[in-house]
């Protein structure tokens, strides 16, 4: 079972991979990071990511009503601009589950559908602790 560093590394694997963390969503902050980061800054990106998660995770609209199960109310969010995508894979943990992992790939030459299979694979192997 890969740790964060292994999990990010092996995001970067993936065809079109510029970037990826590993944020906790309710403080903003990157519990680890690999590659490059949209804006060139990291923790910013984190920061951001992490109130369109929590926006997310907390409204109604967008999850699925059951909380009672501990798991994160939804699985993933999917932005895309003109050039590149941001998957934000949300992360089922033995304690609160408050984190997600962001892979931000290139449009040009990612593969939006392999990124997020690939991603909830990692997701699910993923020990935090």
């Amino acid at each position: 079972m890969p740790g964060i560093d292994e999990c990010l590394l092996e995001a970067m694997r993936l065809p079109g991979a510029r970037g990826a963390a590993l944020v906790d969503w309710t403080s903003g902050l990157a519990l680890g990071t690999v590659g490059e980061a949209p804006g060139g800054d990291h923790e910013t990106t984190a920061a951001e990511a992490a109130e369109l998660a929590r926006m997310a995770a907390e409204h109604g609209a967008f999850t699925t009503g059951d909380t009672t199960d501990g798991r994160p109310p939804v699985e993933d969010v999917i932005i895309s601009n003109r050039d590149s995508y941001h998957l934000l894979r949300f992360v089922d943990t033995s304690f609160d589950s408050s984190v997600f992992l962001h892979l931000w790939i290139g449009r040009e030459d990612g593969n939006l559908a392999l990124a997020r299979i690939r991603l909830g694979e990692m997701a699910a192997r993923l020990v935090l602790g």
